[in-house]
């Protein structure tokens, strides 16, 4: 998309993260003086220095983002597909649980640093001015003044009258903003943790013969993976699990979930390495295997904390508005983070181009339009970490997926699971999270007092779907 020359008025970005540098592309593209300052280094300079490194789970609402900034052919080429969940048993077996029909419905695992990068670069080609080691550290509101910080306490101050607040959970703007007005924050810690790991890449003739995903007959184009490259793997223990994404470079980012405190296993019943490996050879024996390097990693990567923010108000009147992490961070375990920021950004973008001169009705409205989505997504990720570290072994979760292919197959106009209308289609979220209590009350019942397939009259299900439910939105 080119740029229009710029005509459209100032706007000034707090955060060069994801977000940040997406919604910089796209303001720029439609004639925006953006400038952009961020309180890191330059990542394209001194390296990626971010904080979680946990990879990035590219689904549809993110790819039709940078559809839309004409960046997705450039994100793909760089990202790694994963067609469903590899899970891994206690005993090193292994069960592929696809996420969509087909090849036509997957996710793809893209580094955080890598697309950073990516999308720094385009937002300057689109005309975004860039400032790094820039921190904020005080907002004249009144004004239309903010203060800056380098690295050396060097002070500095910029006039900023419109303010797009993209830098994340622990937000500078959001704190200065809070001391203008309440914003009705709350932030509801998981009480687990995350500690990162990696399994690397594999020399062409250490590469296992029997890479395959089950049923396809499909393998990776290079023999750089110690695994099966497009799935994310993940090893469910019940009230705990690690998981693994590909990267193409062929490493694996490795991710241990436990809950920080509390009876064995906690981060705090493994003070060092060594508890940490005793306990990875009873539990993933199998992943253990593939990591060389685990005791260093184990000692150089601290334990990151998870929680959810919750916002009332995202705005201050036309002066400042929130998006992305800012306004409402999550867990990571739906992998929707990024695409919720991303449709933030295109969302706003798309709001102040049709009224440029009246920002306060647009940062309005744009709250308006995605708070219920935000908190609709967070409440479905919450769910999805049960899902994954217990469900996905669960009989009666298997069997309800059973029933949900069935579904699909019958009724396709009228069942479509939570997963696929989340990850492999731009509804609403909280459509998405009503239309999936709706279904799964439907799927209950029809299960009740039946732990088999073959108990269930699927015609007769299927009707009950169509008599029941209203046809799905049309999804294109």
């Amino acid at each position: 998309m080119k740029s229009r020359p710029v005509e459209r008025g100032e706007v000034t970005i707090i955060g060069a993260g994801l977000v940040g540098s997406l919604l910089a592309t796209l303001l720029a593209q439609r004639g925006f003086a953006v400038e952009v300052f961020e309180r890191r280094p330059d990542p394209r300079v001194h390296g990626f220095l971010g904080g979680r490194s946990i990879n990035l789970a590219l689904a549809e609402r993110g790819l039709n983002a940078l559809r839309v900034a004409g960046l997705a052919d450039a994100v793909l080429a760089q990202a790694v597909m994963m067609r469903g969940r590899m899970v891994h048993a206690i005993d090193g077996s292994t069960n592929l649980q696809r996420y969509g029909l087909d090849d036509s419905e997957v996710i793809r695992s893209v580094s955080r640093g890598g697309l950073n990068i990516l999308l720094l670069d385009a937002a300057e080609r689109a005309g975004s001015k860039l400032h790094f080691d820039a921190a904020l550290t005080a907002v004249d509101f009144a004004r239309g003044m903010i203060t800056l910080s380098d690295h050396a306490a060097t002070m500095r101050s910029h006039a900023a009258h419109m303010l797009l607040g993209c830098d994340g959970a622990g937000s500078a703007l959001r704190a200065a903003m809070m001391k203008e007005t309440g914003l009705g924050e709350r932030v509801e810690p998981l009480g687990h943790g995350y500690r990162e790991l990696e399994i690397p890449a594999v020399s062409p003739s250490r590469a296992p013969d029997n890479i395959s995903i089950p049923g396809t007959g499909s393998r990776p184009t290079a023999d750089r993976f110690a695994i099966e490259p497009h799935a994310l793997h993940i090893w469910p223990r019940g009230h705990y699990m690690c998981i693994a994404l590909p990267n193409a470079e062929g490493n694996f980012t490795v991710t241990l979930f436990l809950p920080n405190d509390g009876p064995h296993p906690s981060f705090a019943t493994l003070p060092d390495a060594e508890s940490a490996r005793a306990f990875f050879t009873e539990q993933f024996a199998d992943a253990l295997a593939l990591m060389p390097a685990f005791d260093e990693d184990w000692n150089a990567h601290p334990v990151g904390q998870l929680a959810t923010l919750y916002l009332d108000r995202w705005h201050l009147g036309g002066r400042a508005v929130l998006l992305g992490d800012a306004a409402h961070a999550i867990v990571p375990f739906h992998g929707q983070g990024m695409n919720a920021g991303f449709e933030d950004a295109v969302e706003l973008a798309n709001l102040l181009d049709e009224r440029p001169d009246d920002p306060e009705s647009v940062f309005a409205r744009f709250q308006q339009q995605r708070k219920p989505d935000t908190d609709a997504i967070a409440a479905m990720s919450l769910g999805n970490y049960i899902e994954m570290r217990d469900g996905v072994a669960d009989p009666h979760y298997l069997l309800k997926r059973e029933l949900a292919a069935a579904l699909t197959e019958r009724a396709s106009a009228h069942f479509m699971s939570r997963y696929r209308m989340v990850s492999f289609t731009s509804l609403p979220y909280a459509y998405c999270l009503q239309r999936d209590r709706e279904q799964t009350a439907l799927m209950e019942s029809l299960l009740r007092g039946r732990t088999r397939i073959d108990e269930v009259d699927l015609d007769a299900a299927a009707a009950r779907v169509r008599a029941e439910l209203p046809p799905l939105p049309p999804l294109d």
